[in-house]
């Protein structure tokens, strides 16, 4: 039973590239554990099964340099959940990534040898550098072919990643230069607070982001090309969805109006100004941001609000997409490939 032992990925009789495989991809990041399941199809994929849950894995390891036991308690139980959802789903492909957190904690080992041992999912520790190309990939197709660059940035939990890209018609997407800095949502609130968060306060968050945020622009020379209709701004992250969310005015969250979404800067503005105009009680209350968020929220809006007064555009777009995708379609290259060659391989939790 899934959760209790290891499961193996239940391997394929014939070889026929992508389309014979379901598919899933696990993102562990510093604040959420997210899971993706799919069936590859001529435009994309269709999800069978998907899950997403607040962990806080990172809670705390910004001042002990460690995972603490009851956040790898809470972790693993969403593993748990992970994992018998991949094994119901008769899962042939998969790849299992941690992010931030676990590049940063000492006890990541420990950690990761418990996941295995209760889930039988073996987790893959990727760079920053990696997780920055995983998250172009997975967002390539709300760039717009109309600009000449593209910042794609990604709030995380942990670390905030930058991605400048050459968007070249016909062309995959460059990257030109990326950095990923070591601040997240949970970071930020660690450091400043976020449950009660004064306009004086916000402002601080701000200024102290827009210094880490100078220092990348600097070393590339980013102003040079940074002209408002030269580039594009791409936000792929719990903050923009959720602001997102907040701007349209949901009842509850709908992916499907806010993948791929265009917010005008304008109104980006005022959605931060109302949320940090907000009590802690008050922005738990709103249906987009829930007790899980609402203390993160208000530092998400202040990394918002530094990249967008960093580099000014008069909109910026919304992906609900990212990491996982790039992950996906990774798997689906890999698979086309082994469909041409006899020679495969295997391994419990990573494929087959």
């Amino acid at each position: 039973m899934a959760g209790s032992k290891p499961f193996r990925i239940r391997p394929l009789r014939r070889r026929d590239g992508r389309w014979r495989h379901v598919y899933a991809a696990v993102d562990l990041g510093t604040n959420n554990c997210r899971l993706l399941i799919v069936r590859p199809m001529r435009q994309g994929f269709r999800v069978i099964d998907a899950f997403s849950r607040i962990v806080r894995l990172g809670e705390g390891l910004s001042s002990s340099g460690a995972l603490s036991d009851e956040a790898m308690d809470r972790t693993i139980e969403a593993l748990k959940i992970c994992a018998a959802k991949i094994e119901r789903s008769g899962v042939t492909r998969a790849r299992h990534v941690a992010t931030a957190a676990c590049r940063t904690a000492s006890n990541c080992p420990d950690f990761t040898a418990r996941v295995m041992a209760e889930t039988g999912l073996e987790l893959d520790i990727i760079s920053s550098a990696e997780e920055a190309r995983l998250a172009v990939a997975g967002c390539s197709s709300l760039l717009d072919p109309g600009c000449r660059y593209a910042l794609v940035f990604d709030i995380g939990g942990g670390s905030t990643e930058l991605i400048w890209v050459r968007i070249t018609p016909g062309c995959a997407p460059e990257i030109l230069a990326w950095t990923s800095l070591s601040l997240g949502v949970v970071t930020l609130t660690e450091r400043f607070g976020g449950a009660e968060v004064s306009h004086t306060r916000f402002a601080d968050m701000v200024d102290f982001v827009r210094a880490e945020l100078a220092a990348f622009e600097a070393a590339f020379e980013l102003d040079e090309v940074a002209a408002p209709d030269a580039i594009q701004l791409l936000g792929t992250s719990g903050t923009v969805t959720t602001l997102a969310g907040l701007h349209l005015g949901l009842d509850r969250y709908d992916r499907r109006r806010v993948d791929g979404l265009w917010v005008s800067s304008k109104a980006m503005d005022q959605v931060i100004a109302r949320l940090v105009g907000m009590s802690y009680a008050e922005r738990r209350a709103q249906p987009c941001i829930g007790a899980g968020r609402a203390d993160l929220v208000i530092a998400g809006c202040a990394i918002l609000e530094a990249i967008k007064r960093s580099w000014p555009c008069e909109r910026m777009r919304v992906a609900d997409r990212g990491l996982r995708e790039g992950v996906l379609l990774g798997l689906m290259n890999e698979a086309d490939q082994h469909g041409r060659h006899p020679r495969r391989r295997r391994g419990r939790g990573r494929g087959s």
